[in-house]
């Protein structure tokens, strides 16, 4: 039976309900991407070019560090990814976590929050970022998710 991790980063909260709704609905494992210094409000303002959320977006190698590391990637088949869309792809800590992970032939599906972006460009980058994963289509999960909805989407996923 495939092993499979849900992986999310929250800075609001709001992907972190859907992230343990879909773990629950997966039967999967959980692990919250946690930045090692926590995103403020001011840092989270978009619409400031000064904050910390647009000063990293705008420098694509950024890589804010995280928490902890310590998820044992041998043991999944498949890794859900979860992130809120800013500047209408994944937050650069995204990558901090993929980067320290052997993702290479695992099955990797990203899931998205937004208050208006679509997901697709998300996809299109992390897959031109890291070809050695084998990128399943994402969704973008608004509103309130049910554990049934989010089973029938895995169902769909044929994982």
């Amino acid at each position: 039976m495939a092993k499979i991790l849900v992986a999310y980063f929250s800075a609001s909260g709001t992907t972190k309900a859907v992230a343990q709704t879909l773990a629950e609905a997966a039967g999967a494992d959980i692990y919250e991407i946690k930045p090692q210094v926590p995103y403020t409000t001011a840092d989270l303002d978009w619409t400031n070019t000064k904050s910390r959320s647009s000063i990293e977006m705008k420098e694509g190698s950024s890589r804010p560090p995280i928490v902890d590391n310590a998820v044992d990637m041998a043991q999944y088949d498949t890794i859900f990814i979860g992130f809120p869309v800013w500047w209408y792809i994944a937050p650069t800590i995204i990558n901090t976590f993929i980067e320290a992970h052997d993702i290479a032939g695992k099955k990797v599906v990203p899931f998205a929050t937004s208050g208006s972006s679509g997901i697709e460009k998300c996809e299109q980058n992390l897959q031109k970022q890291y070809p050695q994963a084998d990128w399943k289509k994402g969704k973008l999960l608004n509103g309130k998710q049910t554990k049934e909805s989010l089973s029938s989407w895995v169902a769909e996923l044929h994982l």
